[in-house]
């Protein structure tokens, strides 16, 4: 694979996450988007947040600086600092903004390079495979905290609880054998 095939692989993925998680957040009121659970439990505003902060401290100056930035404050990022949904996707579009950014600038001279992530020595493709599962775990809870918080008026982005043999004989012409 060559690396602007991996480059379009990686970027289908990281947005294929993203777009899941907005369509999460489109289902729900502002005021859900800072509910928690408990004391203890994070609000999808908190998780916004410090996807957010890891996305600039990780992406910005990647090839040339550690991923763990001197300005990066991380236990502020599980705080609830933005105080309106329009923050928060601003916020969340400059984290996203930098992450791609960073894999557009990917070549055939730099995917080799090592880069540091607390002072831990990363290939690039290593370092993607870290946040690409770094991300889709704090979507997965921005997801399932949007389910309890809908509960029945929540909107599957996928095949729906109790509809796979349905989704099957529409999108294959077959039910179950």
């Amino acid at each position: 694979m060559n690396v602007e095939e991996y480059k379009k692989a990686v970027l289908k993925q990281f947005n294929s996450y993203k777009t899941f998680a907005e369509k999460t957040i489109s289902q729900l009121d502002e005021k859900d988007l800072f509910w928690q659970y408990n004391e203890e439990s994070n609000s999808i505003a908190i998780i916004i947040h410090h996807m957010y902060g890891n996305m600039l401290s990780r992406w910005t100056d990647f090839l040339t600086s550690d991923g763990e930035k001197e300005w990066r404050n991380r236990e502020k990022e599980f705080e609830n600092l933005a105080t309106t949904k329009k923050q928060l996707m601003q916020n969340w579009e400059k984290g996203w903004n930098c992450l791609f950014d960073a894999i557009y600038s990917i070549n055939e001279e730099t995917i080799n390079s090592d880069i540091y992530i607390r002072n831990e020595k990363h290939s690039v493709v290593d370092a993607l495979s870290r946040q690409m599962m770094h991300y889709p775990y704090h979507i997965g809870q921005i997801t399932f905290i949007g389910k309890m918080i809908l509960g029945e008026k929540w909107k599957s982005m996928s095949i729906p609880k109790g509809k796979s043999e349905e989704f099957n004989k529409e999108k294959f012409g077959k039910g179950k054998h």
